[in-house]
C-alpha cells in the first residue's frame, strides 16, 4: 500500500522541494548495500534480495504490530562491521533524500548501536557518520544537519557520554539531541539532567513520545526534558490539556504517518490522527521514520498523504514550511532556509 509508481501524479510530489526532520539512519539501508556488505564480511542472511527484504523490510502481508516492526532492526543491527560501512550507509541515506528532493534533512542515528556490532568507540562513529553526512551534502547540494539518539531502556551512563560527545560534535553537524526506546515502560525522568546540560550546550531537544505511550509522555517530553520537537506524538490529541500545553510552547510534531501505521499505533491508516493534529492548530511535520524498513521515501509519503487525507498542495506547502521553520539551525542559516524554500514552493 505504500509503494507508488513513478507516474505523473507521483511527480508532483518529488518536484515540491522538502524537508525532512525524524528519519534514522538505521531505517535507511539499501537492500542492495546489505547484501554486499554480508557477501564482503561473511554474514549469514539470505542471498536473494526478496529473501532479505522479508528480514529488513514491512511487507504488505505482515502483521502491523510493534514487535514485527522492530524485528527488522535485530536484522539491520549485523550489518555495522567497519568504518567503511557506517560511511557507506550515511552517504547513502544522504545521496537518496537528495534523490528525493529533499532539500533539508536532519538525519538522527543513535551511536551506540552503530558501535555495538565491533565494539567501536563511540567517538569514532560520531566522526564516520559527520564526515560522511558532510561530504556527500556537498555533492549533492542539501543541508544535511545530524541528530545523536539515546534509548529509554538503556544506561543514564551511556545516554550521558553520547550526549558530551554530541555537544563537542557541534561543529561537526551535531544539532540536536534525541531520546527514543520504549516509552511505554521506561520514563524519560532520569535522564532529565543530561537533557539539561545538552541543551545548556547549544543542543536541541528531540523525544519520542506519544507513540507507544500515553499523552502523559508529551508532557513529560515538553515539561521535563525540555522538548523543542516531539518525535510521533500522534497520542497527544488523548488529551486536550496536553494539546494545549503543546501548542502554548509552540512544539512541533515530527508525524509518521506510514510508520505508525506498520508498527500498530493506529489501527487503521484512515484513523490517524495527523488530520486532526492540523485542525487543532498543532504544528506538524510529514516525515518518513525508517524509509527502507516502510519501503517508502518521502515523496511517496507525502503522496499517501494528500490522497489518504484530501490536503491540497497548499497545505502540504504549510506543512513544509512547519519543518523548515522548526529546523534546529542557527536563526541566520533559518532565515537562509525559508528563502529557499518559499522561493522553490512558489
Amino acid at each position: 500500500m505504500n509503494q507508488y509508481d513513478p507516474t505523473s501524479a507521483l511527480n508532483i510530489f518529488l518536484v515540491l522541494p522538502k524537508a525532512e526532520l525524524h528519519r534514522h539512519l538505521e531505517g535507511s539501508l539499501r537492500l542492495a548495500t546489505m547484501l554486499d556488505i554480508a557477501t564482503q564480511h561473511g554474514l549469514t542472511v539470505p542471498a536473494s534480495m526478496l529473501r532479505l527484504s522479508d528480514m529488513v523490510q514491512v511487507g504488505d502481508k505482515e502483521p502491523y504490530t510493534f514487535s514485527n516492526f522492530l524485528d527488522k532492526f535485530k536484522t539491520l543491527r549485523l550489518f555495522y562491521r567497519s568504518p567503511e560501512v557506517i560511511e557507506r550507509v550515511t552517504r547513502e541515506a544522504v545521496e537518496d533524500a537528495a534523490r528525493d528532493n529533499v532539500r533539508y534533512m536532519e538525519l538522527r542515528f543513535t551511536p551506540v548501536a552503530l558501535s555495538r556490532a565491533e565494539r567501536f568507540p563511540l567517538h569514532d562513529v560520531m566522526d564516520w557518520v559527520c564526515t560522511s553526512a558532510r561530504h556527500t551534502a556537498e555533492k549533492f547540494g542539501i543541508t544535511v544537519k545530524l541528530i545523536a539518539s539515546v534509548n529509554r531502556h538503556e544506561s543514564v551512563d551511556l545516554a550521558e557520554q553520547v550526549a558530551w560527545l554530541a555537544a563537542d560534535y557541534q561543529d561537526k553537524g551535531i544539532v540536536g539531541l534525541d531520546i527514543a526506546g520504549n516509552e511505554a515502560e521506561f520514563s524519560g525522568k532520569p535522564f532529565a539532567p543530561i537533557f539539561r546540560e545538552a541543551k545548556e550546550t547549544g543542543l536541541k531537544i528531540t523525544v519520542h513520545a506519544g507513540e507507544w505511550g500515553g499523552p502523559d509522555n508529551v508532557r513529560e517530553a515538553i515539561e521535563v526534558l525540555g522538548a523543542d520537537r516531539i518525535g510521533h506524538g500522534v497520542r497527544v490529541m488523548e488529551d486536550p490539556n496536553v494539546v494545549a500545553l503543546a501548542k502554548e510552547r509552540g512544539t512541533t510534531f515530527e508525524v509518521c504517518v506510514t510508520s505508525n501505521y506498520q508498527s500498530g499505533v493506529i489501527a487503521k491508516l484512515e484513523d490517524h490522527p495527523l488530520p486532526r493534529m492540523i485542525d487543532a492548530g498543532l504544528k506538524t511535520t510529514i516525515n518518513t521514520d525508517d524509509p527502507s524498513i516502510s519501503r517508502i521515501s518521502l515523496s511517496t509519503e507525502v503522496q499517501m498523504v494528500e490522497n489518504q487525507f484530501n490536503l491540497g498542495i497548499p497545505q502540504l506547502k504549510e506543512l513544509t514550511m512547519n519543518a523548515v521553520n522548526a529546523a534546529f539551525v542557527s536563526a541566520e542559516q533559518k532565515e537562509r532556509l525559508v528563502a529557499l524554500f518559499q522561493k522553490g514552493l512558489e
